[in-house]
């Protein structure tokens, strides 16, 4: 009998980990399924762009997974009982209903959403662009808009950087201003902050820096000290929360919902399930954990795939420590802002910024979606085979 893999969520981190697992183990043993509940693979990073109206390249799963005998199944996950091993699912087609499927390894992918941190008027009133559907209702919004009328961005992270510089580009009509509840880019190094403050001065963009928002209506934002901002469209970006799902099951899983996992990204509690990218709770240099990125989460696949395969194959375990080296800040199609950093992430002197920085953080993105239609990074595909039970029980430990 095969064994079963199950992913759920094919983001960065799940199909880079479903692709990898299919090039490093051997048809006849294994039996991989991919959940999603989209047919194409969304670059997350682009979601600014999409929202502004450019067209992003369309990346079928069905082309990017034929041949790999990866099994790509199109459903939303409706709950995980990791007592009974099974994944109920909802057939997103809406032909089949609900659905079990049992596993035998489970990788746990479905990552985060947006983050309204619990601010009254933010559901309702108020913008996200964690993924593609929300990103594309704010293009609407936005296309609809007259000259001249306000668009505030709420959050001064990486998302709200490149989600404010984007929109006051390619739309410089608008009058568009940035909200953030601490000082603007405190974490660059000096250097990064005055090419940030000179690109948001270039493009008109006014800031309102340690302003905490504490109420979104319809037509503006209010703050702790009492500004009132003027929003014909707020865009929330104030971080993320991970997928409820895991909270819900008996996982050990930190109070946000994370899953506890050890360096090989498998459960501290349930040893046949492992966690990646947002959806895990991963420490790296000085036991700091990782923040919520795809700079975080490719590597997190990696290391979940290649530790099953060690499992399953009675292989060695890898042992590659997860670091940051930079971090690629977008701020229009023109320029950019790339940080040097750390090991864990505090940012040194040295910066990449104008043009140049702009290209190198273009390359970055595509670097990563080619990397997710080509999980063994060009290497050729070495396919093990799965070793017996008893075997497999003395690898594990």
């Amino acid at each position: 009998m095969k064994h079963r893999i199950i992913v759920l969520g094919a983001g960065y981190t799940g199909a880079i980990t479903a692709g990898r697992l299919a090039g490093r183990l051997r048809r006849e043993d294994v039996a991989i399924i991919l959940v999603n509940a989209e047919p194409d693979f969304v670059e997350r990073v682009r979601m600014h762009q999409l929202a502004v109206g450019q067209n992003l390249e369309l990346r079928p799963f069905s082309a990017m997974f034929a041949g790999t005998g990866v099994e790509l199944k199109l459903a939303k996950v409706t709950g995980v009982d990791t007592d009974r091993k099974t994944v109920a699912v909802l057939d997103t087609n809406g032909t089949n209903g609900t659905e079990e499927l049992a596993y035998d390894t489970l990788v746990y992918a479905l990552g985060s959403g947006w983050n309204s941190q619990g601010v009254p008027g933010t559901a309702e009133h108020a913008h996200e662009i964690a993924g593609r559907p929300g990103a594309l209702r704010l293009r609407e919004r936005l296309a609809g808009l007259d000259g001249g009328q306000p668009v505030v961005v709420v959050g001064g992270g990486l998302t709200g950087l490149e989600t404010a510089t984007e929109i006051a580009e390619a739309r410089p009509d608008l009058d568009v201003a940035l909200v953030a509840r601490g000082g603007f880019g405190d974490w660059l190094s000096p250097r990064g902050r005055r090419h940030l403050r000179k690109v948001f001065d270039g493009l008109g963009i006014t800031v309102h820096q340690h302003s905490a928002v504490t109420v979104v209506e319809a037509d503006h934002i209010a703050t702790a000290d009492g500004t009132v901002v003027p929003a014909a469209v707020t865009v929330w970006t104030t971080g993320f929360q991970v997928h409820p799902i895991a909270k819900a099951t008996t996982l050990e899983v930190t109070g946000t919902g994370q899953i506890v996992v050890d360096d090989t990204m498998r459960s501290l509690s349930h040893p046949d399930v492992y966690a990646i990218g947002d959806a895990a709770m991963v420490r790296g240099p000085g036991d700091k954990p990782l923040r919520m990125s795809c700079a975080s989460g490719i590597p997190t696949a990696w290391q979940a795939a290649d530790s099953i395969v060690a499992r399953l194959t009675g292989g060695k375990l890898p042992n590659v420590p997860l670091r940051y080296f930079n971090q690629c800040i977008s701020l229009g199609r023109r320029e950019g802002l790339i940080q040097y950093v750390t090991a864990d992430d505090r940012a040194v002197g040295a910066a990449l910024t104008g043009r140049l920085a702009a290209v190198y953080k273009e390359l970055i993105c595509k670097g990563a979606a080619w990397g997710v239609a080509h999980p063994m990074l060009g290497m050729p595909a070495r396919r093990r085979r799965v070793v017996r039970e008893r075997a497999r029980v003395s690898a594990t430990v």
